[in-house]
C-alpha cells in the first residue's frame, strides 16, 4: 500500500490518503475501513439529463464523493473492494444522504477517515504500508495432470495459476502418450511458475506433490533453466524445496506449512507465526486440556484472571458490524499485550485462519491451568 499523506493519532480523530498497489492491499483495506468510517473516492455514477425535446438521456459522470460506511464486501476473484454508503458530499448530481457504493480498484487513491483510530487499525496500516513484507512463500502443489500455483503472503493466501493436462495412462502402448503430455504439462507448470514467482519478494518456493511429480518436475525446471539460461531459476535453485503431500489439491497446503524444512525457511513471517502458534494450541488441547481454551466466553474470563500466555483471533471478528463488540476485541487485543502475553491476529484468507474460524474464531493458551472453565457455558 502507498501511502500519500496522513494525518492521525493513536485514540483520535484523523485520516490518511492511500493508494492500493496489489489485491493484498485491497484485503487490508478491507479489514481497517470499519462502519461508521469515511471513504472519499473518485466514482462513476449514472445521471439522467433532461434534454430539450423533452427525452431523458442517461449519462456516465465522474464524481468524487465522501461516504460515511455502512457496509464493505470484499470479493477475492475479481479483486473488487466495495464500500456501501450515505453520501456527505454537496454534489449536484448526489444529493447527500443519498446511497452509493465506492468500488475501491487498484491503482486509485482514497481517502480514509476514522472518528478515531484505535491500536488494531494503526497496526493493520502499518503492515499494509511495510514495504519489506510481501508474499512469503510461493508454493507449486501438483499431482500427475494437475497444479496449482500459490502465493502465501501477509494476509491472504491467492492462486495465482491452475494448471490442467489430460495424462493417458502410463502402461502398454500408450506410454509414449504419457511420456509427452507429462513432458506438456511440465512445460505448462513451468510458464506459469516464471510469471508469478519473483525471488525478488519470495523468500522460498515449494514443489510440493503425492509420488514422483515433484522430483520430475524439479529435474525438468533445472535442466530448462540451465537451457534457456533463465537466470531468476539458477540463482535461486537453493530456495527450492521439495515437500510430500497427499495431492495436488489447495487443501494440501497446510501439510506445505507444517513441513519442518519450509517453517525453518519462512520462519520470521507472520505466516509461520500463525502456523506455529496454532499447533501449540491443538498440542496443548491434547496434552494439558485445562491450558488451553476457546470460545470468546472461555477466554474473556481467563484473561480476567490473567491467565492469558497467547491470544489466537481472527480478523474476522473486527469486522464486525457493532462497533462495541469490535472495541471489545481490541482492547482484548490491546490488555493481554500489555500484560505480558502474545496476540496472534489471523489471516482468514490463510489456511490456519480458515482452521481457527472452525474453532468459534478465538483460542487461547494459558499461563496456568484453569479446570474450572470447563464448568462455565460457552
Amino acid at each position: 500500500m502507498k501511502i500519500l499523506r496522513r494525518d492521525l493519532a493513536f485514540n483520535r480523530p484523523g485520516s490518511v490518503k492511500m493508494v492500493p498497489v496489489d489485491s493484498e492491499d485491497l484485503w487490508f483495506a478491507y479489514n481497517l475501513i470499519a462502519p461508521g468510517d469515511y471513504v472519499m473516492a473518485t466514482t462513476v455514477r449514472k445521471v439522467l439529463r433532461q434534454m430539450a425535446s423533452g427525452a431523458r438521456d442517461a449519462e456516465r459522470v465522474k464524481l468524487k464523493l465522501e461516504i460515511k460506511v455502512e457496509a464493505a464486501d470484499y470479493e477475492k476473484e475479481g479483486s473488487v473492494l466495495r464500500i456501501r454508503g450515505k453520501n456527505i458530499l454537496e454534489n449536484e448530481h448526489v444529493k447527500i444522504g443519498a446511497f452509493h457504493t465506492l468500488e475501491l480498484e487498484l491503482q486509485r487513491p482514497f481517502v480514509l477517515r476514522k472518528d478515531l483510530w484505535d491500536s488494531l487499525a494503526l497496526e493493520t496500516l502499518h503492515q499494509a504500508s511495510d514495504p519489506t513484507a510481501n508474499a512469503d512463500l510461493a508454493v507449486v502443489l501438483m499431482q500427475e495432470g494437475l497444479s496449482h500455483i500459490l502465493l502465501v503472503g501477509r494476509s491472504m493466501t491467492s492462486t495465482r495459476a491452475r494448471i490442467e493436462t489430460s495424462i493417458p495412462r502410463k502402461h502398454g502402448p500408450a506410454i509414449a502418450g504419457y511420456e509427452s503430455a507429462m513432458k506438456k504439462f511440465f512445460e505448462n507448470v513451468l510458464q506459469a511458475f516464471l510469471k508469478h514467482v519473483d525471488f525478488k519478494v519470495v523468500q522460498c518456493a515449494v514443489i510440493a506433490s503425492p509420488g514422483f511429480t515433484k522430483d520430475q518436475f524439479h529435474r525438468h525446471l533445472l535442466l530448462e533453466a540451465e537451457r534457456r539460461q533463465l537466470r531468476q531459476i539458477i540463482e535461486n535453485k537453493s530456495k527450492i524445496i521439495l515437500v510430500h503431500t497427499s495431492s495436488g489439491y489447495k487443501h494440501s497446503l497446510r501439510e506445505v506449512l507444517d513441513a519442518p524444512n519450509v517453517m525453518s525457511m519462512i520462519k520470521d513471517t507472520k505466516a509461520a507465526q500463525e502456523v506455529q502458534a496454532l499447533k501449540d494450541f491443538f498440542n496443548m488441547l491434547s496434552n494439558d486440556p485445562t491450558r488451553a481454551c476457546y470460545g470468546p466466553k472461555h477466554v474473556e474470563v481467563a484473561h480476567e484472571r490473567m491467565a492469558v500466555q497467547t491470544l489466537l483471533i481472527t480478523d474476522e471478528l473486527f469486522r464486525n458490524s457493532d462497533i462495541a463488540t469490535r472495541q471489545k476485541y481490541v482492547n482484548l487485543v490491546r490488555s493481554i499485550k500489555d500484560s505480558g502475553g502474545t496476540a496472534h491476529i489471523f489471516s482468514s484468507m490463510h489456511v490456519s485462519g480458515e482452521q481457527l474460524a472452525q474453532l468459534t474464531g478465538i483460542a487461547a493458551i494459558l499461563r496456568f491451568p484453569l479446570p474450572d472453565l470447563e464448568d462455565i457455558e460457552m
